[in-house]
């Protein structure tokens, strides 16, 4: 269940804790958001970030670099363009690389965020929930709900065709790299097979 912050705290300090736009827990040490402004950046610091996920084009404000800067956060920039008019398809090969970086335990905790966290957040949040194995109905109702009146139709059909076997063939890969011979394992578990039987070694 998303929980999404609606109203400004305060820190031990007392200084006002106000979540950027649109703001919601995806999963433990992921969240999504509408672009920070200064005035978020005391909320962010509680979420003790790694990484950020942006998903636009544009170049990322000096003010929020030196956020990033002082509080070791790395950003990942995937310059999806959100033009409605004609509108954009989701470029399908730029979700699957953001996907590397979101799955990627070790960028958590991580905060994914477009410009007011909806359409481009919403399409790489629901492709994350195909590779969780939701039910299509839940991850489109999410979206929807992240979404409000303005869901597009587009973005929907763009998650429900969305493959996920590129990017766990890659997740296999990597899996290779760090683990050596696990791979193989991955693979059967993958293919739901059960593994031989092997003769103990004394």
């Amino acid at each position: 269940m998303c929980l999404i912050m609606e109203s400004d705290e305060h820190n031990s300090d007392g200084d006002v804790l106000a979540p950027p736009f649109n703001f919601s827990m995806v999963e433990d040490g992921i969240y999504r958001s509408g672009f920070p402004r200064p005035d978020n950046f005391t909320f962010l610091k509680t979420l003790n970030l790694r990484s950020i996920i942006y998903l636009c084009p544009e170049p990322y404000p000096e003010e929020n670099l030196k956020f990033l800067e002082a509080n070791n956060i790395k950003l990942f920039q995937f310059g999806i363009e959100g033009k409605t008019d004609p509108p954009t398809p989701m470029p399908k090969d730029t979700i699957l690389d953001a996907l590397k970086v979101l799955v990627d335990v070790r960028n958590h905790p991580i905060l994914i965020h477009c410009n007011r966290g909806k359409h481009r957040t919403g399409c790489l949040v629901g492709c994350l929930r195909k590779v969780q194995s939701w039910c299509l109905s839940s991850v489109l109702e999410e979206y929807q709900k992240n979404a409000g009146i303005k869901w597009r139709q587009m973005d929907l059909n763009f998650i429900e065709a969305f493959d996920t076997v590129s990017l766990r063939k890659c997740l296999l890969s990597i899996m290779y790299r760090y683990h050596g011979k696990r791979r193989r394992l991955a693979y059967e578990e993958e293919n739901v097979q059960t593994p031989k039987p092997q003769a103990a070694k004394v």
